[in-house]
């Protein structure tokens, strides 16, 4: 997965896209989790609900109801860096649990360790800025494709971006999809 993965970056020949894939490897990308209990919490979870995501979207702007007129390069930027954020974001720690026969053991899970707070769809966006040029669509699709998740004060600004750019709401129904009907 992770030679697709790159094959898949290094194929938009975008300009720093070699930087940004110079900084991907000596990041924890391809063993991360993708959260810590919600979906995709295992190593690797992170690459693999990054490809789920991009499957999903191209799927989605194909047999989209409007046109949505985006470049593959673009599509694949939002899918595979949308969470980008989340590299070296998780740490494995341990907490005491009772076993199957009642004695209790350490057990490892995961935990946040946020040395950039920013944000999340904004982190992202800033941190894939240091290394390629983003179009507005792109840096709107990246920013909000958490949607309605993100805190109610925020809905009517949502509600403008996904008018503004539908690929942006195409992105979050992409990835609720990879996280509630796959557990990526």
């Amino acid at each position: 997965m992770k030679e697709e993965f790159l094959q898949l970056l290094r194929s938009t020949n975008r300009e720093g896209i070699d930087n940004l894939i110079n900084f991907i490897e000596k990041t924890d990308f391809y063993t991360a989790p993708a959260s810590t209990r919600f979906h995709g919490d295992y190593d690797g979870g992170l690459l693999e609900h990054s490809m789920k995501v991009y499957e999903i979207l191209c799927n989605k702007v194909k047999s989209s109801p409007i046109e949505i007129n985006v470049s593959e390069d673009s599509l694949k930027i939002i899918a595979l860096l949308h969470d980008i954020c989340k590299v070296n974001y998780y740490k494995v720690d341990f907490r005491n649990v009772k076993n199957e026969a009642g004695v209790w053991e350490k057990v490892p899970y995961y935990t946040v360790d946020d040395t950039i707070p920013y944000g999340h769809g904004e982190k992202s966006v800033m941190m894939l800025t240091e290394y390629i040029k983003l179009t507005s669509e792109e840096k709107y699709c990246i920013r909000w494709h958490m949607g309605f998740t993100e805190p109610k004060e925020l809905y009517q600004t949502i509600g403008q971006a996904f008018k503004k750019y539908p690929l942006a709401l195409l992105m979050h129904e992409a990835d609720l999809e990879a996280t509630y009907f796959f557990d990526i």
